[in-house]
C-alpha cells in the first residue's frame, strides 16, 4: 500500500472521495489508493455476500460490500470487502457505517499482512465488532477472529476453518459449508 504524500484531515479525505471515481482509504492521516482486485478475489466476495444476504434477508441487519466505508473517530476509514451492522444508528448515514458486528476481507498478496496487523488492530477499536474474518485466495482457509469478554478481560480468539469445514459465523448466526465459499474459485 502507497500513501499519496500529503496529510489529510478526515474532512479532506471525504472530500477527495466525494469528488473521485477512484476509492481511497484513510488512516491516521493518510489516504491510499485502492487497487483491483483478482477474479477469484472478486469471486470469493461474491459467494460470502451471497449467502450473507440469503441468510440475513429481510431483518434488522444489513450487510455492505466494498462500496461502503468503516469508520472509527478520525482513526480511519476503511472498505472492507464485506461487513454486516445490525446497529440503527447506521441507518443515518448512507455512505459510512460506524457500528458494524461482522468485519470480512479477502486476504491479497499486497494487503495480507496490513488485514492481518495494523488494519485488524484498527478494528478493535470498534465496541460493536465480533467476529473479524480473513478468507485467503491461495488456499481453502477461513480465519475468524472473535472478541470473548470473560469476567476480568477481553480478548480475541483465532478459529481456523479449512477443507471439510463448515464455517461458523457466529454473530450472525450463520454456518456454511467451506465448499460453497470457494466454488468458482482457481484453487478447486
Amino acid at each position: 500500500m502507497i500513501a499519496i504524500p500529503s496529510g489529510f484531515s478526515p474532512e479532506d479525505y471525504l472530500a477527495l472521495e466525494r469528488d473521485n471515481t477512484v476509492r481511497h482509504e484513510y488512516r491516521r492521516g493518510l489516504v491510499y489508493a485502492m487497487a483491483g482486485g483478482s477474479d477469484d478475489h472478486s469471486r470469493l466476495c461474491i459467494n460470502f455476500i451471497t449467502a450473507i444476504n440469503l441468510h440475513l434477508r429481510d431483518g434488522d441487519c444489513q450487510f455492505f460490500s466494498a462500496d461502503v466505508k468503516v469508520n472509527y473517530a478520525d482513526a480511519f476509514f476503511y472498505y472492507p470487502d464485506a461487513f454486516v451492522t445490525c446497529d440503527p444508528r447506521d441507518r443515518e448515514d448512507r455512505y459510512v457505517k460506524r457500528y458494524p458486528k461482522l468485519i470480512a476481507e479477502v486476504l491479497s498478496p499486497t494487503t495480507e499482512n496490513f488485514d492481518r496487523g495494523e488494519k485488524f488492530e484498527d478494528y478493535q477499536q470498534l465496541e460493536s465488532l465480533e467476529e473479524y474474518v480473513l478468507i485467503a485466495q491461495n488456499q481453502m482457509r477461513v480465519e475468524c477472529r472473535r472478541r470473548v469478554q470473560d469476567a476480568s478481560s477481553l480478548r480475541w480468539e483465532r478459529v481456523v476453518y479449512e477443507a471439510g469445514d463448515a464455517v461458523r459465523l457466529r454473530s450472525i448466526g450463520l454456518e456454511m459449508p467451506i465448499q460453497e465459499l470457494y466454488r468458482g474459485v482457481s484453487i478447486l
